[in-house]
């Protein structure tokens, strides 16, 4: 049966056979109706208004079918469809939509001039409108629809109203009416879908019968195009048999085949081109590849003219018009912000579509107004800056030059940033656009310091040569677009892409992965486009490759194409892989041009410039060049001299040579074009690699851009003489017949870990997504056979999550198993450790990691660490060849390898040992592939051993990281330990370096030849006084550091050792630069183990470091530690101290703390009070745990005691208590209350006036001026709340003190001891003692509290005495309750997470993730999260860092738990901080002193009502925040402080100089953050679901030790008050402070007058008379805390020993501190003089002045530590960078946001 009459079976009678005629007229109606490709590419050029498909164009046979039997074939959905060719109910739809005549004229012409408004490039509308004509059903062009139309604009809004119903059809005819073709309406567009769907006629319009061979033609024409569909290609492994693949229209492909989107799946690719000839003879094979056809330009092209750009724009172009590429690209370039990706051929002016994407970002970022710049144009330089990634460093250096010349007149600076071409910071900034190379980049933003914040400023990235991705370095392309699309979406910022590559097959794939809109940024031009036509010719000569037979072959034909080129006039380039092969070729194409008798066609003596230049050339003296000049060939390679290449270049250029020999770098770096190219091999050796490579298609098809001359030439010529073996691998890529694959999954696993490391991924799901991203996905999804994947596997995942998890566990347990990350299967989260954070820093593979391992140790020599380092899996590659060994063994056995090399020169790792210290000993290497390998070996060890240090320092290894510095020093400097160290600075000359390394001894240091004297030092070195100086010159410059230390024992097993760091050298730009980085660190007395490290960097205005090393010791501390600090630049640049232990006294082991018992909660009916009991109801129920137990003791008993309790567990009641029990005893007596703090003052008032019954007839007052003392003589009962400062001020202070009412003193905060309370509580004892006034002190958890209860004369109760002893061993005192941090009813859990970034804004932005994680968890719990940061700005960029990450986790509310609506009338109107706004919308709110303060309450009441539940607070408000949390979120314990640098230096615009200091958080400070985490003390209010509360603290790793110390023992406590009288200076101790206490202990305290030392002048017989204030002052310092402690531990005080020597050195500390009184007064009393007395009477600061000055902060005469100077508001101040401690000087130096400046010194 034929198919005819198969088909005819579907009819009610057979159809009636047609005659020819019939059969014609049909035909020539479907041509009409349906043109053919050729017709469209003919005939309508100028605009495709229909879409066009690889399949047959012929309508469906569905179409003519009745509709009972098209439903029954396609299904319920068919009624979309058309009828039959004739009929078309489109009326009737308008009309049953509600679309008359008129409202299709009114509504859809309105709405087609909106679409083509929005689209201006006429192929982009064109897209749209075929998409329209299509039978796809709205969902189903939704997404295409989104593509087109794009998110810009109205674009989103014309998507919704082309959806609406009977929209579509509307604008189809509306733009067929107008547009440039009209369609009959009866006619309908083919396309596929159209066969599977039918639309039913109505009534008469429905047929019956159709004559189907009228329809189809005869069973010969079927049987003919079903073997055409059999014969085209076909889909692999298609469950649906073979189907036809339709091809995707885009607007802006240009290819002779028309704009379809070329299918390379399934086994397919592209053709080659039309008129490609293939000739085989027996020594080659040639393949021939034409020029390619021009594609006819559409009508709508037209150039575009540089007059008609923007003025910004034309003077970056220097000619009259760009050319057709450029003019297809320019609109989308530069006025859209789309994502491009630009396909053209090499030569096609890509690079200029570059600089078009760049005026666009310039154009974003013009300040409107006049400018004084030359230009006319203001532009914010600072705000952006434009990524350019060229695939190598020639072409970064040829991008530099080009663009820096085209943008200068704007004042864009461009600069290279690659490994050879560093950039300072300074340079960084000041530079707007940055070309580098793609690994150059990823190491760039693996950093989250330094360089990486670059990444933060980045608005373009444009990556130069994207079909790399096929290539093994297409990894690092895929890595650094995947990071850059996701810093997209996690900052919510635009960083716009632009890919530029040759020509490639899946174009579209990769314009997927770079995420551009295929339908407005997609261009692609095949190479048609190449300015000069190209003829490509593929040569594989015959025989085994890199055989003589081979070689001779190569030979043979380079030279006939030569010659036949030769002969025709043209001049040929003849390209090699390898300097002294140049001229071995030149040499070979002349002897055989003289063999064939053809020499005289090379020869250019008639040329009339020939006898010019060859006596030019004469000059050189280059020997080969000479000779061949002669006979008309030129040579040209890296290795010349400038001069020779440059007269190269000119005598090519001028055409005095035919053929020049050269080397690819002349295809880089020169743009010297010529008529043919010529490659001969491809065989290239790669250093990298360290073998013989195939020649990279980057480089062809750049050498291949050579060839043609632009304006001088109509056609170019390209061979490429390869073997036969890759004739069709060269073939095939350069024609991109095969389509690029990635090679991302080799380097996924270290990919997988910068990403880790860098904190962007930290679970399983985030890598899956991070995975997403990569180009690898891509293809994955396209072929997943080639991935090893089934090929259905997309129809069961399509978004192949499975392979992506499996990709990721694999990478993953790779990782683990190097113990480079910490992954939990269990939970899928992973944990960055130190080795992978280095290995991410320094780029290196995982298996290096794996060999560090297996091999490093700690007690490894310099050989032994050398061999280590060669065996790094980056020298792999590296190759030992036959004809090295000879070499390699001489240099091995010369006396300038040092360090012994394992086996010798037999493998490939004593290979890469010899050439490193080859490299370092500056040996001369002659084997130029022994060169390259020297080179690449010293360029990796470099980083690979600065990555072991680091290692190394992270295992605490002394000795290590010692010899590791060392070497390190040795490879950047070229030069060993035991040369002379001055020879570093290469200021010295020759000779006078000969005689320092003939007459130095070994012992010698920097210092001993400072110590000499320039004559000494010219007669030591045998020269005379001159060159002594100029080594003097050189040793004072010598970067060097001194050291001194003291130690401070902090409890029985923690010793802080507190050292100074001095520079010693004077200052040198040239040779120091902007800072000199040092490491110091405390090693142990063996020197194998450092207990601490330290990276700190001395800078110009440093004048000292101070660094805290808190070491943690068994019982025991070891008899001595060694304190050392080396150079990171400079050889013999170290000191080391060693400290003997032996005399160190530590304090005893703190006594056990008080238990908490398990006993019932006392009620409130314990008061025995009715009156205190309904006083209490109203705050709490029922007596805690702590307060249950020392209850009975305060209230019940009138001894002294000490509550040494947790923050915010209630202790402040046991006081109140011990208050009313004073009353019970004297109604009418008189009870101190003494706080620290001038706010407390006010707090504690307020709440003891809340709760003490009216009923008790007592008056509550607070006490801070004079005039308030007063108030105690009232005759009833009195408390008196005061600060140390107010009571110590008072004139009548003894009367208080001995007053009979005076029952009982309380101190509160006891922890926050400082010199003034210190003074004050001893002057109170020195009372209190003698009238037996009961003292009580309440104080935070405390390590030991044993002496500060000695010292408030707690009472001690000893045992009887036995026989065996003859004294009573004390017990703890029974009223001391030492409870730990622990002891909680509501326990807060403390969990820190250590951080290796120094302090600044990078620091809190890499913290914004786990604290948004922290926050997240809070939300749906009953509390809120208070987060403490250091500053000011702080507080806002980290509110709005966290607005930006609920963002990225799609979480538009955020920590809000109210709707939007219901908060936002709160704001509108109300807040004056703009700035609050929206992250008060999503439930974040922050507070810092400067605050207006309505948005202050506002603010604080959101957050206690709940509907906030994140408050970032600056940290100096921990003190007196009003509100508590269920979690306390530390960022930073580290803040800034700046101090004037000394001398009053100013800057050049007289601004005044700081030098910046970062300040850790003070104990004290954390303790009290703690407490904001515990909502309620009471034992039956829980936050957080009962669980209590939480602290995460993120800080420096450093200080871990001892913060998990504090918080998990309890605060250490000291007195201060020998440094007041040492006059020392510390943190917190401002000068205002120093003079009011000085003013309260010479005049309050001290109120003797002093005495002269004699009687009267003259009589020095007479006996020197004791000045009585010292007397006093020692008398007071009995009563001290000092005095306690010094007993206890003396080594904190720099004290011995003994009671004797400990009082004289008081009394030292005494007499230092008068007699800087006495040189004050005399200061300050010639002052007075000169000033005289008619000035009027000084006000004095009494206590009225003080309670209104503006002066003092807290009212106690302690200035607050934390008030603040910020650069930015002060215009007459700028801080210096100061010393930086563990961290980067250069990454630190924009760290004015985000920071606290200190001011230090008087206000």
């Amino acid at each position: 049966m034929s198919a005819q009459d198969h088909l005819s079976t579907y009819f009610d009678s057979p159809p009636s056979s047609s005659s020819d005629k019939e059969w014609k007229i049909l035909l020539e109606r479907l041509e009409l109706t349906h043109p053919t490709i050729n017709e469209i590419d003919q005939n309508d050029q100028e605009e495709i208004a229909e879409p066009v498909y690889g399949t047959i164009t012929w309508p469906s046979i569905l179409d003519y079918l009745p509709s009972d039997i098209a439903e029954n074939d396609a299904g319920a959905g068919a009624g979309a469809g058309p009828s039959t060719p004739g009929s078309r109910q489109v009326g009737e739809g308008y009309h049953q939509n509600g679309f008359g005549n008129g409202g299709r004229e009114g509504f859809g012409g309105d709405l087609v001039k909106r679409i083509q408004s929005h689209l201006p490039i006429q192929s982009t509308f064109t897209s749209l409108i075929t998409l329209l004509s299509s039978s796809k059903s709205n969902d189903e062009i939704q997404s295409e629809l989104i593509e087109i139309m794009g998110f810009e604009g109205n674009g989103l809004a014309l998507v919704e109203e082309i959806l609406k119903t009977g929209a579509r059809e509307m604008i189809v005819d509306e733009a067929g009416s107008s547009g440039s073709k009209s369609r009959s309406q009866s006619s309908l567009t083919y396309l596929p879908t159209n066969r599977m769907s039918v639309r039913a006629g109505k009534g008469k319009e429905r047929k019956h019968q159709i004559d189907i061979s009228d329809v189809i033609g005869s069973a010969e024409d079927i049987e003919r195009r079903i073997q055409e569909q059999l014969e085209r290609p076909k889909a692999m492994f298609s469950e649906d048999g073979p189907r036809l693949i339709e091809q995707e229209v885009l607007p802006h492909v240009y290819t002779a085949t028309g704009s379809k989107a070329v299918n390379t799946s399934y086994g397919g690719k592209m053709a080659l081109p039309m008129g490609t000839q293939r000739h085989i003879n027996d020594t080659f094979e040639e393949v021939t590849v034409p020029p390619s056809d021009p594609v006819p330009p559409k009508r709508n092209e037209r150039p575009v003219k540089i007059s008609e750009l923007p003025r910004l724009a034309r003077g970056c172009f220097k000619y009259v018009e760009l050319n057709r590429m450029q003019s297809i690209v320019q609109p989308t370039a530069m006025n859209t912000n789309e994502n491009m990706l630009v396909c053209a051929p090499t030569g096609a002016g890509k690079t200029d579509v570059a600089i078009m994407s760049i005026i666009r970002v310039l154009s974003q970022h013009v300040i409107p107004g006049p400018s004084t710049h030359p230009s006319g144009f203001n532009l914010n330089r600072d705000a952006f800056k434009i990524i350019y990634v060229a695939p190598m460093k020639a072409l970064a250096a040829e991008i530099v030059a080009k663009f820096g010349k085209r943008l200068a007149w704007l004042g864009v600076k461009v600069r290279e940033l690659t490994g050879d071409m560093q950039m300072t910071r300074q340079e960084i900034n000041e530079t707007q656009i940055i070309v580098t190379t793609p690994e150059k980049w990823d190491v760039v933003t693996r950093k989250p310091t330094g360089e990486g914040e670059l990444a933060s400023k980045v608005k373009l990235l444009i990556i130069d040569e994207v079909h790399l991705l096929n290539e093994d370095r297409g990894a690092v392309i895929e890595t650094i677009v995947a990071r850059t699309l996701r810093q997209v979406e996690s900052s919510q910022s635009l960083i716009r892409i632009v890919g530029l590559s040759a020509t490639l097959p899946n174009y579209i794939d990769v314009s997927d992965f770079l995420r551009v809109n295929r339908y407005q940024g997609l261009f692609f031009f095949d190479a048609s486009f190449r300015p000069v036509p190209l003829e490509q010719h593929f040569i594989g000569v015959a025989g085994k490759p890199r055989s003589q037979i081979s070689a001779r072959n190569m030979d043979r034909v380079v030279f006939d194409k030569v010659s036949e080129l030769v002969q025709a006039g043209h001049q040929v380039m003849v390209f090699v892989h390898a300097r002294k092969e140049t001229v071995k070729t030149a040499q070979k194409l002349k002897e055989m041009a003289i063999e064939e008798g053809v020499s005289t066609f090379f020869e250019t003596m008639d040329h009339p410039k020939y006898g010019l230049y060859k006596r030019d050339i004469g000059t050189s003296r280059n020997k080969e060049m000479k000779e061949l000049f002669e006979s008309g060939f030129g040579i040209h390679h890296a290795g010349m001299l400038r001069s020779d290449r440059n007269m190269m270049e000119r005598m090519f250029e001028d055409n005095a040579i035919n053929v020049l020999c050269c080397t690819s770098t002349l295809a880089w770096g020169v743009n010297l074009p010529a008529h043919a190219v010529v490659i001969k091999g491809t065989q290239v050796y790669d250093s990298n690699k360290g073998s013989f490579m195939d020649l990279s298609v980057l480089d062809v098809l750049q050498i291949f851009g050579r060839a043609g001359r632009p304006g001088y030439e109509t056609s170019g010529v390209g061979y490429i003489c390869t073997t036969q073996d890759k004739l069709d691998h060269y073939l095939h890529t350069i024609m991109a017949q095969h389509p690029i694959e990635s090679k991302f999954i080799p380097g996924m696993v270290d990919s997988l870990n910068a990403e880790i490391s860098l904190g962007t991924i930290a679970n399983v799901s985030e890598a899956i997504q991070w995975l997403g991203y990569t180009y690898l996905f891509v293809r994955m999804r396209k072929e997943p056979f080639i991935y090893g994947m089934p090929h259905d596997v997309t129809k069961d995942d399509p978004q192949l999550g499975n392979k992506r998890n499996e990709l990721i566990s694999q990478a993953a347990r790779l990782l683990q198993a190097a113990k480079m990350i910490r992954y939990d299967e269990i939970a899928n989260t992973f944990a960055v450790s130190d080795l992978g954070r280095i290995a991410a820093k320094y780029y290196l593979r995982y298996q290096t990691i794996e060999v560090f391992n297996t091999k490093f140790n700690p007690r490894m020599s310099n050989a032994d660490l050398f061999q280590m380092l060669c065996e790094a899996t980056e020298f792999d590659q590296i190759q030992l060849r036959e004809n090295e060994v000879e070499e390699l063994e001489a240099i091995n056995k010369s006396d300038v390898i040092p360090l012994e090399v394992a086996g010798g020169a037999t493998d490939k790792r004593g290979k890469v040992n010899i050439l490193l210290q080859a490299h370092v000993s500056k040996v001369y290497i002659e084997d130029f592939a022994l060169v390259s390998d020297a080179a690449y070996v010293a360029q990796n060890a470099a980083r690979i051993i600065r990555a072991l240090l680091e290692i190394a320092l992270s295992r605490h290894w002394a000795n290590c990281a010692y010899l590791l510095v060392e070497l390190s020093k040795c490879i950047e400097q070229r030069q060993w330990v035991y040369d002379h160290g001055l020879a570093q600075l290469n200021i010295l000359q020759r000779d006078t370096l000969h005689k320092l390394n003939q007459y130095t001894t070994d012992d010698m240091t920097i210092a001993d030849f400072r110590n000499m004297s320039a004559a000494e030092l010219g007669e030591f070195i045998h020269m005379n006084e001159k060159h002594g100086q100029a080594v003097l010159d050189a040793a004072n410059m010598f970067p060097t550091v001194g050291m001194t230390y003291k130690l401070r024992p902090v409890s029985h097993d923690l010793l802080q050792i507190s050292v100074k760091v001095e520079p010693q050298f004077k200052w040198n730009n040239k040779i120091s630069g902007g800072s000199e980085p040092f490491y110091v660190w405390a090693q142990d007395e063996e020197g194998l183990k450092i207990y601490q490290w330290r990276s700190v960097r001395i800078q110009p205005t440093t004048s000292v470091i101070e660094l805290d090393f808190v070491l943690p010791f068994d019982d025991t501390p070891p008899s001595s530690i060694s304190i050392v600090s080396i150079s990171d630049r400079w050889l013999w640049s170290h000191e080391q101290i060693t400290i003997h232990l032996s005399d160190l006294v530590m304090p005893p082991a703190p006594a056990p703390s008080t238990d908490l018992l398990d006993i019932p909660f006392l009620r409130l009916s314990c008061f025995d009070d009715p009156a205190l009991e309904a006083a209490y109801k109203t705050h709490m129920s029922t007596l805690n745990s702590i307060q249950s137990q020392a209850f009975w003791t305060m209230y019940n008993t009138s001894v002294n005691a000490l509550i040494a309790a947790p923050v915010a567990s209630g202790k402040s009641f046991l006081g109140e208590a011990a208050i009313w029990n004073a009353f019970r005893h004297s109604k009418e007596g008189l009870v101190l209350v003494i706080t620290s703090q001038h706010h407390a003052v006010h707090e504690t008032v307020a709440r003891l006036r809340s709760i003490c019954p009216r009923g008790k007839n007592i008056d509550i007052h607070s006490l801070v001026g004079s005039a308030d003392f007063s108030r105690l003589s009232a005759p009833r009962g009195v408390i008196g709340v005061t600060t140390p400062f107010a009571l110590l001020n008072n004139d009548k202070l003894d009367d208080i003190f001995t007053s009979s009412r005076l029952g009982l003193y309380v101190f509160e905060d006891l922890h926050l001891l400082d010199e003034m309370y210190e003074l004050c509580i001893a002057k109170v004892l020195s009372f209190a003692r003698s009238l037996r006034t009961r003292v009580v002190g309440i104080t935070s958890s405390l390590d030991d509290p044993s002496t500060l209860a000695s010292w408030l004369g707690l009472d001690i109760i000893a045992p009887p005495l036995t026989d065996a002893s003859s004294e009573a061993v004390p017990y703890q005192p029974p009223a001391l309750y030492n409870f730990t941090p622990a002891n909680r009813d509501n326990p807060i859990s403390v969990s820190i997470k250590p951080f290796t970034i120094p302090h600044g804004p990078t620091l809190l932005r890499s913290m914004i993730k786990p604290t948004y994680d922290i926050l997240k968890s809070v939300h749906h719990t009953s509390g809120g999260a208070i987060v403490f940061v250091p500053s000011r700005q702080a507080c806002i960029n980290v509110s709005n860092d966290l607005v930006t990450q609920s963002g990225t986790e799609m979480d538009l509310d955020g920590f809000l738990t109210t709707p939007r609506d219901h908060v936002e009338p709160l704001l509108v109107g109300k807040l004056k901080d703009k700035s609050l706004y929206e992250p008060i919308l999503h439930g974040i709110g922050y507070i810092h002193s400067n605050l207006n303060s309505g948005d202050l309450a506002l603010v604080l009441e959101l957050f206690a009502s709940g509907i906030l539940k994140a408050l970032i607070v600056h940290r100096t408000l921990c003190w007196t925040l009003p509100v508590k949390g269920s979690t306390v979120v530390v960022m930073s314990a580290q803040y800034t402080q700046t101090i004037p640098i000394p001398g009053n230096k100013k800057t050049k615009d007289g601004k005044e100089m700081f030098e910046r200091r970062i300040i850790n958080y003070s104990n004290k400070e954390l303790v009290k953050m703690q407490g904001f985490a515990s909502i309620d003390a009471s034992p039956l209010q829980q936050g957080n679901n009962g669980e209590g509360g939480r602290m995460c603290i993120m800080c420096q790793s450093e200080q871990q030790i001892l913060i998990s110390r504090v918080l998990s023992n309890g605060l250490e406590l000291e007195s201060t008050l020998s440094e007041v009288l040492q006059r020392q200076s510390r943190s917190g101790l401002t000068t205002w402070t120093s003079n009011r206490l000085e003013e309260v202990l010479s005049k309050k305290l001290i109120k003797r007058k002093g005495e002269s030392q004699y009687k009267q002048q003259g009589q020095a017989h007479r006996l020197k008379v004791l000045d009585l204030r010292k007397r006093d002052m020692m008398d007071l310092i009995g009563y001290s805390y000092l005095r306690e402690r010094i007993k206890v531990n003396p080594s904190y005080y720099d004290l011995l020993r003994g009671v004797d020597s400990q009082s004289v050195s008081v009394s030292r500390w005494i007499d230092a501190w008068f007699e800087g009184v006495h040189k004050k007064d005399v200061v300050v009393n010639g002052a007075d003089k000169e000033k005289g007395k008619d000035k009027g009477k000084k006000k004095e600061l009494n206590g009225d002045d003080q309670d209104g000055s503006t002066d003092e902060v807290n009212g106690d005469g302690v200035q607050d530590e934390g008030d603040e100077l910020d650069m930015n508001d002060d215009s007459e101040r700028v801080a210096v960078v100061g010393d930086q401690v563990n961290g980067d000087a250069e990454a630190d130096v924009e760290e004015k946001d985000g920071e606290t400046f200190d001011k230090h010194g008087e206000e």
